[in-house]
């Protein structure tokens, strides 16, 4: 039987619940100020909650900045979905103590409330004497008993089913934990207050304080220095570090204390572990630790989807990337973002899983989209693309697959620059294309007799009609380079040339229900499709899904292999655990082992190759049209 003390009785209600108790808060506010001209304390509570929310989540963000604190982390594994998800309603907590102050503040008199001034320095002095003596010990007591079999199987098992300690993780714990916390947080405020030495600038300190160290302790990034401690041995015992505390979530038999050691080494439950790994961690902080296999060179689509990152909202980035009103009003945030990355201009670690117990990193390119497409932009891309690999190549990574405009034919001949610049490389370069044309060929249905091919030309393009041709099917090639149409069409066995042919307008498609689409086709061009058409694409972005009447294939994708670790956000638009056909294909490449390059035009006759050895590998297609690419 489930304990009421267990579950929180507003889950059901889910974001309603902070509607409900910020608007109520809100509006008591404005119409005191407005009816009695005066600050209610409503209003102070919902400034504080507003606060603290803002606290946890700018703390999560540090975390999840795999680029500042890669060197740094202590618990070395990804933050996957299933915590994410457990974690989800982290904020319940605040909720709660909002409710517990505003209901003990509305038994107060009037007279009371309003006798609180804004600043009393006895309150501060008051404070931390009362947590010292009475929060700090008498946490420490009844932390160790909910780690009793009993407590800790009805209650205390919810904080450490979270595998890697995240700020969010601190606000993950039952209804029973969390009234502990709020009675131990209550102690010096109330006290202080019953002294007669209570403030309003205290109490915002010493609640911000207090979720301050939370925080720190649950970051999973080691950022107190040792030096700090040899300097001063004392403060060993007044200051825990994340170290200190993450040993507590791996070991659970040590560091129970709330922010003191002292009390451990009293009770004598302090982990002997617990400096030296704090000092190993912070001396090694600037060495590269954890080197990847393979490394995923991705870069943003729009300022919008920048927000899609674990270090901005973790809770966005677990799923597949939407347009959210709450994104407008931070639209000015990330493009002011968007102009420090490019004055920065270095390429930053964004996510990383573990796949075969092995390290696969994505690493983004600090260029939009846009930006791809700017002429005088091309030569500083390439070599931020240019600079990642030869870090890449120092780092001793195995293979570097590059995303979607990354590879760009116009830009870098779909990386063929950086082999040709740098014939030593021992980084594997890869395009993924190969297996990005057998994900689009796969979807094709066997019966398909003819389909309508736009960016004909292109590296895609020109190996999806290859490799149709061999099948008998005709491809209506949009292109109005002749030269370019003829010079792929010799490439073709001499008894399939007459499959591919040349069309040069979208009207050449009215009876054509497949369209292979590789190039932007606006909504007045897609109105040539007879109704019926299924639109297969490898556009970036997608194109615009306008025809009701017609079906609208995503961008080729993969869905990762079953034993992957740690992988905890989206890839841009695709669901969870499915990851594009290059990245994929840069991965296949990584557990082949293969040693050539791939980059420049695709190698037709390696996309069944390709497409079987990430079928042995675990990889999934989104739909199984076809149970192989050979059976043509």
């Amino acid at each position: 039987m489930v304990s009421s003390l267990s579950t929180w009785p507003g889950q059901i209600l889910g974001s309603l619940k902070y509607y409900m108790l910020y608007g109520l808060l809100l509006g008591k506010a404005i119409y005191s100020g407005w009816e009695e001209g005066s600050i209610d304390w409503c209003l102070h509570i919902f400034i504080l909650c507003a606060l603290r929310a803002l606290l946890y989540t700018l703390w999560n963000a540090y975390s999840n900045m795999l680029w500042i604190n890669r060197n740094r982390r202590i618990i070395q594994r990804g933050v996957d979905f299933k915590q994410i998800d457990n974690e989800w309603h982290w904020d319940n907590f605040i909720v709660l103590q909002a409710l517990i102050v505003a209901l003990g503040l509305y038994k107060l008199p009037a007279a009371l409330r309003e006798e609180i001034p804004v600043v009393d320095t006895r309150g501060f002095i008051a404070a931390i004497v009362l947590h010292i003596v009475f929060s700090e010990p008498l946490y420490y007591v009844l932390h160790r008993c909910f780690h009793g079999s009993y407590l800790y199987g009805h209650f205390h098992s919810v904080h450490h089913s979270s595998p890697v300690p995240q700020p969010f993780t601190a606000g993950h714990a039952t209804l029973l934990e969390q009234l502990v916390i709020s009675g131990v947080m209550g102690i010096p405020v109330i006290g202080s207050c019953g002294m007669g030495y209570g403030s309003i600038s205290m109490i915002y300190a010493y609640v911000l304080t207090f979720d301050f160290l939370r925080c720190l302790g649950h970051c999973n990034a080691e950022i107190v220095p040792h030096q700090i401690f040899q300097a001063f041995p004392v403060l060993k015992y007044l200051l825990y570090t994340p170290t200190y505390h993450s040993l507590h979530h791996t070991e659970m038999d040590s560091n129970f204390c709330l922010f003191m050691p002292l009390y451990d080494a009293l009770g004598k439950t302090l982990n002997t572990k617990s400096w030296e790994l704090q000092k190993n961690l912070s001396m090694n902080a600037d060495k590269n630790k954890n080197i990847p296999d393979f490394v995923f060179l991705a870069h943003v689509v729009d300022v919008t989807s920048s927000m899609h990152a674990p270090f901005a909202f973790r809770s966005m980035a677990s799923k597949p990337f939407a347009m959210k009103l709450i994104l407008v009003p931070l639209w000015p945030i990330a493009f002011l973002f968007m102009v420090a990355m490019w004055a920065k201009s270095k390429t930053f670690l964004v996510s990383f899983y573990n796949l075969r117990g092995k390290l696969h990193q994505t690493w983004a390119v600090p260029r939009f989209g846009f930006h791809y497409f700017l002429p005088f932009c091309s030569q500083g891309i390439n070599n931020l693309i240019e600079a990642a690999i030869l870090r890449a190549d120092k780092l001793g990574v195995k293979v570097i697959s590059l995303a979607a405009l990354n590879k760009n034919e116009a830009l870098n001949g779909g990386g063929m620059l950086f082999v040709e610049k740098h014939p030593d490389l021992k980084v594997r370069v890869v395009h993924g294309n190969t297996l990005t044309a057998a994900v689009i060929l796969d979807e094709i249905d066997q019966d398909v007799t003819e389909v309508f091919l736009t960016g004909a030309t292109s590296k895609l393009g020109r190996a999806i009609a290859l490799y149709l041709c061999r099948r008998k099917v005709r491809v209506l090639m949009l292109t109005s380079a002749a030269e370019r149409f003829l010079k792929i069409k010799k490439e073709a066995p001499p008894e399939f040339q007459k499959y591919l042919v040349q069309v040069t307008k979208y009207q050449a498609a009215k009876h054509c229900k497949t369209w292979i689409v590789g190039k932007w086709t606006t909504p007045r061009e897609q109105k040539w499709a007879p109704p019926g058409t299924h639109f297969h694409q490898f556009v970036v972005p997608p194109i615009l899904a306008i025809r009701k009447d017609c079906t609208y294939g995503d961008l080729a994708a993969m869905r990762l292999p079953e034993d992957v670790e740690g992988l905890g956000c989206c890839e841009y638009t695709m669901d969870r655990g499915v990851v594009h056909a290059c990245h994929a294909g840069g991965a296949v490449h990584y557990l082949e082992g293969w040693t050539h390059h791939e980059v420049g035009a695709i190698d037709v006759d390696r996309i069944d190759i390709v497409w079987e050895a990430a079928l042995k590998h675990g990889f999934k297609p989104l739909s199984y049209s076809n149970t192989s690419l050979k059976n043509n």
